[in-house]
């Protein structure tokens, strides 16, 4: 077996570019804040959501881009193609916005096999086929063998946002349920056991998947929803410290309530990892009124891929801490943000 090394990048100042700046933690978030968020600011960018919501002529569209970086290439689950196809659709999803339209940016090293680049582009295909959006338009560089990782793929996304429809962290509101759509942490034990060479007792796959027809169930039975993330980078933990930071309220935990199954329990106890901030790529966070928990758990579990949502918490006024969780023992931590990753190169 691989030796395993688990190390996360220790959060010092440094004057250079850590892998810890991009794994969805405290370090990320500064650089954010710090550097990229005053260089650019404007009333979009200040909405800190998954996808700028910009009024265009009488229409609300939503935009956002992300880039692939994943390693391995390929998982029990999906490939860098799907990903980069979901990510994109998720984060459109995330801002209250119906898919329509892709770009494609690939970045390839030379020595890349025209097999396996014809695999993840049909891998493309059909994610794209699957969420009903088209990939309108594209670019293609090469980078000299050695610099760049086999393939990098960056994709951008529009999206149309129905009127009325207005979410996001400033949204949330005391009384606020938190739900998540689904069991926690595939993904991420799903990359680990490839790129680490493991082997559990239950292989993990992971949950891959677009999460768009989730959100419109949750519109279609009526539900006011506040506020949409899915738990990419950092997990259940990053996600909550973000919303309760950026909302400036208090996000309260059950650990019980919070779905994590027996594998991937079990994957994070034998490497010393924390599920809650093991990473998914095709779930939903949900911030809505406490009195349409039941109703939106109804909708979600109507769907193949909200089967397993669940009711884990619930928004209080702003209290000492941004999220504290309650342990099965009946007593009470502070589910931090992380400094770091636990996973480098998720996604």
């Amino acid at each position: 077996m691989a030796e395993l090394n688990l190390d996360c990048p220790l959060p010092l100042p440094s004057d250079t570019i850590q892998m810890a700046h991009g794994g969805g933690g405290r370090i990320m978030r500064d650089l954010i804040e710090s550097l990229l968020v005053p260089a650019f600011a404007n009333p979009a960018l200040e909405a800190r959501g998954d996808a700028a919501v910009l009024d265009l002529d009488g229409c609300t569209l939503a935009f956002t881009t992300d880039s692939f970086v994943v390693s391995p290439r390929s998982f029990p689950g999906g490939d860098i193609g799907e990903l980069a196809v979901y990510g994109t659709v998720n984060d459109l999803a995330c801002a209250g916005a119906r898919p329509r339209f892709l770009s494609c940016a690939l970045i390839l090293e030379e020595g890349l096999a025209l097999a396996e680049l014809a695999q993840l582009v049909d891998s493309m295909r059909r994610a794209a086929a699957r969420c009903g959006v088209a990939i309108v338009t594209g670019d293609t560089k090469v980078v000299d063998r050695g610099k760049g990782d086999g393939i990098f793929i960056n994709t951008s996304g529009i999206g149309l946002v129905p009127a009325g429809r207005l979410i996001g962290p400033r949204e949330v509101r005391p009384g606020d349920a938190v739900l998540v759509s689904g069991d926690l942490g595939r993904h991420g034990v799903a990359v680990l056991s490839v790129r680490e060479g493991l082997a559990f007792e239950s292989p993990v796959v992971s949950d891959c998947a677009p999460v768009h027809l989730l959100a419109e169930a949750l519109w279609a039975a009526g539900v006011k929803v506040h506020c949409l993330r899915d738990p990419t980078r950092g997990g259940l933990g990053a996600v909550l410290n973000e919303i309760a930071l950026d909302s400036r309220l208090t996000l309260q935990v059950l650990e019980q309530a919070v779905p994590i199954s027996e594998p991937v329990a079990a994957a994070c106890e034998l490497l010393g990892l924390d599920p809650l901030y093991m990473p998914c790529e095709g779930r939903l966070v949900i911030f809505l009124p406490g009195p349409q928990a039941e109703a939106a758990l109804a909708a979600l579990r109507r769907m193949p891929d909200g089967a397993g949502a669940a009711h884990i918490g619930r928004v209080l006024e702003r209290g000492p801490a941004p999220v504290t969780l309650r342990t099965r023992l009946g007593t009470e931590r502070i589910l931090d943000l992380p400094s770091g990753a636990q996973l480098p190169r998720i996604c």
